[in-house]
């Protein structure tokens, strides 16, 4: 089962961050694929079970169901139910942890699926730098001192 992780420190306090990151119907935000999002059903974007419906800029569709959220933690776990990308049984969680030197944040993003094993790599690549990475450089740019 192919795995991604990538981590990364954004200047700007875990609160800062997590008040961005943990809309589940914000990624058009702080996601530069993403172009629309809206939470299916009309249930809170915040309530476990919820379903996020997305359009990307390429045009691509993708649905995920928000598994946890812990403010306290300053975690969320989402799983793919419906996507372009070949991923089976895909799982990911965002998690962020305060680094009291500066008021910064240590920002983590962890995946797992299952997918052709000839497309292995590609995935991972995919995920790791055109999605997670793409993200928190973004997040950077929004959440970080000036």
């Amino acid at each position: 089962m192919p795995r991604v992780y990538v981590s990364s420190v954004i200047d700007a306090s875990a609160d800062r961050v997590w008040s961005i990151v943990r809309d589940f119907n914000g990624l058009p935000r702080w996601m530069p694929v993403v172009a629309s999002s809206r939470i299916e059903g009309g249930q809170p974007s915040d309530k476990v079970g919820c379903i996020r419906n997305f359009n990307l800029k390429n045009g691509g569709n993708i649905r995920e169901q928000l598994l946890s959220l812990s403010d306290y933690d300053y975690t969320c776990s989402y799983a793919i139910l419906e996507s372009p990308m070949g991923v089976r049984d895909y799982t990911a969680t965002l998690k962020l942890t305060p680094i009291t030197d500066g008021d910064r944040t240590f920002a983590e993003w962890t995946a797992e699926f299952d997918c052709e094993p000839v497309r292995e790599q590609e995935l991972v690549d995919q995920i790791g730098m055109g999605v997670f990475q793409a993200g928190f450089d973004n997040l950077k740019r929004q959440a970080g001192r000036r």
